[in-house]
């Protein structure tokens, strides 16, 4: 292992490009789509030298979402693997212009199930003994979700099960045990005590990501979701340019990093 830490890291919503072929179609600009995309997770997360395998995204999640299912495309879903509106119901495309079933087939082939081989490699091949897939959230609820304008935790993180941890219902799936993602939560309390509430299971239960992958190896995963007014507040970001102090991504890195490797010392020993 070389000294690193037996973590697979997926960071599936960082990239911003734009594929090509839609390029043409999109009604959205530069700036809504770095702001509907997880702006900085790849920075956040990326932890390339400290852990066993990182494997990210270019392609922003606005365009090809690998955390949803692969048949939850439009007409049958607005906010599924390909969209068609914004997290504020902007169309993505314009009007007329939203892929069609053959144009859909091709976006899932050239990107969406290689990421998803790309994880399963990992997996396989490599000395993997938890998974995390990493997001960033807004620090409130938007508009298209049912709880819009509640305000969210600093952390939530995520194993499908209740605010314990602990599955919905007898014999029901989590994707970690429930005491592991209940010392990760304590470890992340530890490391930012004072400054904001450690949830889980709220308000993300974990998304397709988590639940395939455990469910095709047993393999433990947790999603973590890092509230976004720890980094994009008026001191920290130009919001023009949507470029963020590297020092303080730097810093909440390190601390992230710091939160991990405590909960495995705790679980592992």
């Amino acid at each position: 292992m070389s000294g690193r830490y037996p973590f697979l890291f997926s960071i599936p919503h960082g990239g911003v490009s734009v594929p090509p072929e839609v390029r043409g179609l999109v009604n959205l600009s530069r700036k809504e789509i770095v702001f509907n995309s997880d702006p900085h997770t790849r920075l956040l997360y990326g932890f390339d030298d400290a852990v066993e395998a990182l494997v990210d995204f270019e392609v922003s999640r606005i365009f090809v979402d690998t955390n949803r299912a692969p048949y939850e495309y439009p007409p049958r879903a607005q906010d599924g693997v390909i969209k068609v509106i914004t997290q504020d119901g902007t169309p993505v495309y314009r009007k007329g212009l939203a892929p069609g079933r053959d144009l859909i087939g091709t976006l899932l082939q050239k990107y969406y199930f290689p990421f998803h081989n790309r994880l399963a490699d990992v997996i396989d091949t490599r000395h993997v003994e938890v998974a995390f897939d990493c997001h960033s959230m807004l620090p409130k609820a938007p508009p298209v979700r049912m709880d819009a304008g509640r305000p969210r935790p600093l952390f939530c993180l995520s194993n499908r099960g209740d605010r314990f941890g602990k599955p919905l219902r007898k014999g029901g799936l989590v994707t970690c045990p429930p005491e592991w993602l209940s010392a990760l939560a304590r470890s992340f309390q530890a490391e930012f005590d004072g400054e904001g509430r450690v949830a889980m299971n709220d308000p993300f239960r974990g998304g397709f990501i988590t639940v395939a992958h455990h469910q095709r190896t047993r393999t433990p995963w947790i999603q973590i979701e890092i509230n976004r007014d720890l980094y994009e507040t008026e001191e920290y970001i130009d919001t023009g340019s949507h470029k963020v102090d590297e020092a303080r991504i730097a810093e909440l890195r390190g601390r992230i990093l710091s939160a991990v490797a405590g909960f495995w010392e705790e679980v592992s020993g």
